[in-house]
């Protein structure tokens, strides 16, 4: 796991090799072991690295193949790097080191691009052919490491993250503002190859850059629905690719803990390392807070304390988060829909005390209908496919189960036209100022793209494509800042690929999601966990956060402040009126105040 960047001059010019220092220095924390740089005719690559697998000076990138003609910065783990290694050694190849590095390098000798399909991992790379003169660059399938990109000046910027990027522009950056839209009034973010700064892009999911005499090429090179396999034939079966998926993912040379939530995917994880490991000596990091308080967990996380040994915990607050503020804006580089994601933040900073790996429960619920909007997509489904007696049991067992009426309300937002859906969300956020509403609500990509599914299977692979990866961005963001490297078992490809070709029944029965997952758990899970049907996640207790003084004068300041009001895309009288709401408890609108909040504070540090 490491941080890669680089220049690549589009006009075959030399590229300044010192404007690499500032690109690295701004990755450093990805990298805190090594780094080495590149450079040759238009070509400057620069690498820092986080040592995991072959910790000696072996694994030291740029690495170069035997005969010296390729060059290769990596990002990532090939987690089935010795079974390559075995099958490239059976074919002549010699190896000098012990790293996933030189397999994935030998492996592109061999196979050229149809290594990708080979790889089991995470990745972003780049390969110089320097015989050739050719760029190559690849990134994994989901999207679990980051690539972006962007031209200034005829020269091709590419690195992990966005701030090396705005250190080497030579103009000043602007914000996107569709980007902003959508972030306000759908609560999403990177569901397209666009970010909140205008001209800087990131490499989509599953996509290949080349460069070839100055031309830019982008190639998607897989596509989920073209590649789903076999559905599992029974929860024994899903319960064993799960358990092969964790054992892959254990490979490493420093240590590995769990972060562990209290919930369902990461108690999966945890329950398959003592069952089948006897990892007692597990390393487990939770954020809790106090009973009752939303988003605590801790009932649930005691469900192993008789089991493990290693269990820390961290307690997030309005203080520390304030504490933290400007500077989590500045490592997430573009605003977050929730302070979910600080959690996260506060427990790879407690993890980092202990292990340099973690492992935990990311893409899931996107395999596996974990949030509770997808009832309402179940329901579309049955309905549109005329399984009206089915429909009717479901609906039944929903509102029996859950005691809610969510799942049937998003049901009928499913059912609405993409602009009548458009429009009930702007309604919704009546804060957004009419004029910017306008301008950018036809031409968002949420409301067809991501609310338009014609049943639930279709949702789910529109998840993968349009949703998951902000969740991937903001884990990568809050685990390499700390020098950790995060790995997800449920985003193994084997895994992916047939869980999504499951039937909706068995991901949703009853009443329950998750149905193949918690069957395939019985007996190895604690009950209590195995079959709780609240979904918290990472949640904070954020409306009483902002409801305190410290946050009080904060939100104010910034809601009457002559910048906030230039804008223009905030209505601050609306604002303030919602926020007065909010602190008379007439309602919790924490999640519209942090978005304005972290907005302005993101505008504050990288545009103004």
């Amino acid at each position: 796991m490491c941080g890669i960047c680089g220049i690549i001059d589009l006009q075959n010019n030399s590229p300044a090799k010192e404007r690499l220092r500032p690109m690295l220095a701004a990755i450093k924390h990805r990298g805190p072991d090594d780094e080495g740089v590149f450079a040759e005719n238009h070509v400057v690559l620069g690498f820092v690295r986080l040592s995991i697998i072959d910790l000696s000076s072996a694994g030291h990138q740029p690495m170069l193949s035997d005969d010296g003609r390729y060059v290769l910065v990596f990002n990532g783990e090939i987690f089935n790097y010795l079974e390559l290694r075995a099958e490239l050694t059976a074919k002549g190849y010699l190896f000098h080191t012990n790293t996933d590095t030189e397999v994935l390098l030998k492996s592109y000798l061999e196979w050229g691009e149809e290594c990708l399909y080979r790889f089991n991992g995470m990745w972003a790379f780049v390969i110089y052919d320097r015989q050739e003169k050719k760029v190559f660059a690849s990134r994994d399938r989901f999207g679990v490491k980051p690539f972006y990109y962007c031209i200034d000046n005829s020269q091709l910027l590419i690195a992990s993250e966005i701030p090396p990027l705005l250190s080497a522009l030579k103009r000043k950056p602007k914000a996107n503002n569709q980007a902003i839209f959508d972030f306000l009034a759908f609560n999403r973010t990177d569901q397209t190859e666009e970010t909140f700064f205008e001209g800087i892009k990131k490499l989509q999911h599953g996509s290949n850059l080349s460069v070839t005499e100055g031309k830019l090429k982008i190639k998607q090179w897989y596509k989920l629905r073209d590649n789903l396999k076999e559905p599992f034939q029974s929860p024994e079966e899903y319960g064993a690719m799960f358990k092969s998926a964790i054992d892959l993912r254990l490979r490493s040379d420093v240590p590995v803990g769990v972060c562990l939530s209290g919930g369902l995917d990461s108690s999966g994880i945890v329950s398959v390392l003592l069952n089948e490991h006897e990892k007692n000596d597990l390393n487990t990091f939770s954020a809790v807070y106090n009973k009752g308080q939303l988003g605590d967990e801790s009932e649930y996380i005691a469900e192993y304390q008789d089991r493990i040994k290693n269990m820390f915990y961290t307690t997030p607050n309005a203080q520390s988060l304030y504490n933290d503020l400007h500077h989590f804006v500045r490592i997430h580089a573009e605003p977050i829909p929730t302070t979910s994601p600080y959690a996260q933040y506060k427990v790879m900073e407690l993890a980092q005390k202990n292990v340099v790996v973690t492992l935990d429960g990311q893409g899931a619920d996107e395999q596996l209908a974990g949030y509770h909007y997808f009832f309402g997509l179940f329901f579309k489904d049955l309905l549109k496919s005329g399984r009206l007696g089915l429909l009717s049991h479901e609906i039944k067992d929903y509102l029996k189960v859950h005691k809610s009426l969510f799942g049937v309300k998003s049901f009928a937002f499913f059912m609405l036209p993409a602009s009548l859906r458009t429009r009930n969300r702007v309604n919704k956020r009546g804060y957004i100022h009419a004029n910017f509403s306008q301008k950018y609500a036809a031409t968002n990509s949420i409301a067809g793209n991501l609310y338009a599914s014609k049943n639930l299977h279709e949702a789910l692979l529109d998840h993968f494509n349009y949703k998951l990866e902000h969740l991937l961005k903001w884990e990568d963001r809050n685990s390499m800042f700390f020098s950790l490297e995060a790995r997800t078992p449920f985003l193994d490809y084997r895994l992916v690929e047939r869980t999504l070709s499951l039937a909706a029944t068995d991901i949703i029965k009853n009443g329950v999601t998750k149905h193949i997952l918690r069957q395939s758990m019985r007996g190895k899970m604690p009950e209590k966990i195995r079959m709780r049907q609240d979904k918290i996640g990472f949640g904070t207790p954020q409306d009483e956060w902002f409801r305190e003084p410290v946050f009080k004068k904060l939100i104010l300041e910034i809601l009457n402040s002559d910048l906030f009001r230039s804008r223009m895309i905030v209505s601050p009288e609306k604002a303030i009126k919602i926020y007065e709401r909010h602190l008379m408890k007439k309602g919790n609108y924490s999640k519209e105040i942090w978005k304005w909040l972290n907005l302005e504070l993101w505008f504050r540090a990288f545009i103004d």
